[in-house]
């Protein structure tokens, strides 16, 4: 089934993340521009055909960001017209459903319910294609913190659930505090729908016990990397 306000959502943090990057590199070439500006008044040939380069390559980025967005916006866009036929066609499926039955209305309802279906395809073949425009996250592990129970000689294991990926480290405290794991990163691809499970257990000789449980929604897109303290 299609997810109309999970989609919404998504466009939302998605194009603000995208603007946002965008305004970063704005101010990137302006800044570069007028070092440019600057520098040709005293410098090398060299140094202005080093800092040219850098602009034009800015520039170039701008224009794939500019592009992505302009593709992002007419997909949500024709998500949104596929929205409203597939309300129309419900109401309408309501409207017949309440009427006498009769072979016409049998007919027509027959053809809503066609109309419903190709509809509600058009959706969540809409929402795969955005799924793809959304990139993909890196989550770097920093480390366990607060734990009253955090000892030398104590290992930990985390296990985070995101749709269909999965990411499953083991840690070890060690006796000058600091933190030993298997992996410290791992790269997700983002999903319109589905939270991210982060479980963490302490392991023990004989068993492993549940330190601790979280569900959270995946967050929106941002320019620069976020750092998030998961309480458990």
């Amino acid at each position: 089934e299609p997810q109309p306000k999970r989609m919404e959502e998504v466009y939302r943090a998605l194009k603000s993340g995208l603007d946002e990057y965008l305004e970063v590199h704005q101010t990137e070439l302006d800044k570069l521009t007028t070092q440019l500006k600057d520098m040709k008044r005293n410098s090398r040939l060299g140094v202005l055909y080093d800092l040219d380069k850098q602009i034009k390559a800015v520039e170039r980025y701008m224009r794939r960001l500019e592009f992505h967005i302009s593709k992002v916006d007419e997909l949500y866009e024709a998500y949104c017209i596929q929205r409203r036929l597939c309300d129309g066609a419900s109401k309408m499926k309501q409207a017949f459903a309440m009427s006498p039955a009769s072979k016409a209305a049998r007919e027509s309802l027959a053809e809503i319910n066609r109309s419903y279906k190709e509809y509600t395809e058009n959706m969540c073949t809409i929402e795969s294609e955005l799924e793809n425009l959304l990139g993909e996250f890196c989550i770097k592990m920093k480390g366990l913190a607060g734990f009253a129970r955090l000892c030398p000689g104590d290992q930990y294991e985390i296990f985070m659930r995101y749709g269909r990926q999965r990411w499953k480290l083991k840690g070890k405290i060690e006796v000058n505090g600091k933190q030993s794991w298997d992996g410290e990163e791992m790269v997700f691809l983002p999903l319109i729908v589905g939270l991210i499970s982060i479980k963490v257990h302490m392991l023990t000789p004989l068993l492993a016990s549940k330190a601790g449980v979280m569900k959270l929604p995946s967050h929106a897109l941002s320019a620069n990397p976020q750092k998030q303290i998961i309480k458990l």
